[in-house]
């Protein structure tokens, strides 16, 4: 994902420039990419930047009118309007196009960088003080790893570059594996690599002479958790003042924007507030291979409405003909926060890149609005992974429950974003500069002033809907709810819903037997497809066989010291033969090995 890099030190310029470069080069994935590097040893800042190219960070560094403050800034940034006026009220020399404005928001808030809007980190570099500003969004999704060296400090944007020079650091922490392979992320801010830790989110690092002086968050989610709760009218045009003021700041900038449609609400509202001109906003939908899913349909609808261009991208046999590419790929480029299961979302990004630069989603939509936990601690197969392992397994448990404690809104915006949610934007984000309007401070502020009303932010993301686009709201979703005459279809659609899964993720074994002993008759071919757009149980099975059985009947792999080798050997023969169901833990496996072959091996 490009992003930032650097050393904060004392030690020889010489030494820091080449290891900054060093680490810079781990990061650049594609051609369209840009990088530059800057120093300033009188503060002992030495840091690189890679970047889309035509990006909103691609100019780096930015500096000050008298030039003894530089700003080093990746991501973007949302700001209030009035924000450039303030600036040129003060004398400052501003622009709306890009982020040059930021250098002097520093100059002018004693509390920078808590006004700034978007998913972002930073480092600002002011001679006239004598320090150094390393920070993040109050989110954290735009991910920062840090390493604090005897006589340096390491932030990078990708573990890997870390890891490239910093050698010692390439194990594997035996809480974060047993965290990933439990909730398939690493939780409370760590990696899976011993002594190299997330920034956490809202933070604001403070260095003084090459040495870290201050670890202080410049944000804590009480502040919103404190608010009283709003009456229930009241709370209704809070949150729609607040969306539909500030959902013009994501559709603005130069590079040409797509609508990442679905069959659900969240893209919906968006296109039922944006009222663009016809043709002017292109859109598309992530398909399956076998036919056309309720996404596809619902989404042509959409489009349709709003008259704009509707395309399909859909993952097939191009994709799988390359899987071990987009599978090594995927782990490389990822630092091993996803796992092979997401590996087409790297396919499908690059097809959407061709389309536009920019990616609209609703994701976050339902997780910020309806508090919706998107991933569980589920323990792993009994006897696939070492007992001494088991300890790790059992607290990674416990963990997560801890973490469930407390404020849901925090829960979801402040814990599942950047641990759960991250892999996923990291990967998207290595093609294509993703927006959404469901992370607004605005709106996530509001939300926690939700009154105690059982089903509030459901009817109100409704009537949200229906007051932008009549039409769109009559239209029912991919599960069969709202629109007219929903209740007719609903039934159906979730019984489709269930099916599908049922004939492929989650398979139960039992099911996995009967199916095999009757394949003649094809029955995963009446329901896969329907909602889905990734198939990997049959995929491994009928496509992938060769490449699961050369990753994980490996010699290398079965003497991987946490496995049991005679597991891992009956979980591919059954899979393969299909008298079995264990696409997650093939997922798993071939991650993890995937893991130690680009980064500890």
């Amino acid at each position: 994902m490009p992003g930032l890099v650097g050393i904060i030190t004392k030690r020889p310029k010489m030494w820091a420039e080449e290891t900054v470069c060093n680490m810079m080069k781990t990061m650049l994935h594609e051609p369209f990419y840009t990088s530059g590097v800057w120093s300033d040893d009188s503060v002992g800042v030495y840091a690189a930047w890679v970047a889309r190219r035509g990006s909103f960070a691609e100019e780096m560094p930015i500096r000050n009118e008298s030039g003894d403050t530089t700003l080093l800034f990746s991501g973007e940034e949302f700001p209030d309007p009035g924000v450039y006026k303030t600036l040129q009220d003060r004398g400052h020399k501003v622009s709306s196009d890009g982020p040059s404005y930021l250098v002097h928001r520093y100059e002018e808030e004693k509390d920078f960088p808590k006004q700034l809007n978007g998913r972002f980190h930073g480092l600002v570099a002011d001679r006239s003080q004598g320090q150094a500003l390393l920070f993040n969004d109050r989110y954290g999704l735009h991910r920062l790893y840090c390493y604090e060296g005897e006589d340096a400090f390491y932030f990078a944007a990708e573990a890997k570059a870390i890891l490239k020079v910093c050698p010692k650091l390439r194990r594997i922490d035996q809480q974060g594996l047993g965290e990933f392979i439990v909730c398939g992320c690493v939780l409370d801010n760590r990696t899976l690599f011993p002594g190299i830790s997330v920034l956490p989110p809202g933070s604001a690092y403070s260095f003084r002479n090459g040495a870290l002086e201050r670890k202080e968050p410049y944000f804590e989610p009480s502040e919103w958790e404190n608010q009283e709760p709003l009456p229930a009218g009241e709370y209704f045009d809070a949150l729609r003042g607040a969306f539909t003021t500030n959902l013009s700041r994501y559709f603005g900038g130069s590079e040409r924007i797509g609508v990442s449609l679905t069959g659900g609400l969240d893209t919906r509202i968006i296109m039922a507030w944006h009222d663009a001109e016809p043709g002017s906003l292109p859109c598309y939908t992530f398909g399956s291979m076998y036919r056309d899913n309720e996404d596809v349909k619902l989404a042509r609808k959409v489009a349709q409405i709003c008259h704009q261009r509707h395309e399909v991208i859909t993952t097939g046999e191009e994709f799988l003909k390359n899987f071990p590419r987009y599978a090594e790929r995927t782990v490389y480029m990822t630092d091993a926060c996803v796992d092979m299961g997401r590996s087409p979302d790297l396919y499908v990004n690059e097809k959407a890149r061709e389309i536009a630069p920019v990616r609209m989603v609703g994701t976050y939509g339902s997780e910020i609005l309806l508090q919706d936990v998107m991933f569980k601690a589920v323990q792993p197969r009994p006897g696939l992974y070492h007992s001494d392992l088991s300890t790790w397994l059992v607290k990674a448990g416990q963990s997560y429950q801890r973490c469930l404690e407390g404020n849901q809104s925090t829960f979801v915006a402040f814990r599942q974003s950047p641990w759960h949610h991250f892999g996923v934007l990291s990967l998207e984000q290595t093609q294509v500069a993703v927006r959404t309007p469901y992370l607004d401070n605005d709106l996530v502020r509001t939300v926690y002033r939700a009154p105690k009303v059982e089903n509030i932010n459901q009817d109100s993301r409704l009537r949200l809907l229906l007051a932008g686009n009549p039409a769109l709201a009559a239209l029912r979703t991919d599960r069969g709810t709202q629109g007219l005459n929903w209740y007719i279809t609903r039934a159906a659609l979730e019984f489709s819903f269930k099916a599908e899964y049922a004939y492929d993720y989650g398979m139960p074994q039992w099911l996995a037997k009967l199916d095999h002993a009757f394949r003649f008759v094809h029955f995963e071919r009446i329901w896969v497809g329907r909602h889905k757009i990734f198939h990997f149980r049959p995929w491994y099975r009928d496509y992938l066989g060769a490449y699961v059985r050369e990753m994980l009947l490996d010699s290398r792999s079965l003497a991987r010291p946490y496995l049991d080798p005679g597991m891992v050997k009956r979980i591919v023969d059954a899979h393969l033969k299909g008298n079995g169901n264990y696409t997650i833990e093939l997922n798993r496996l071939l991650t993890l090995e995937l893991t130690h072959r680009l980064f500890v091996d």
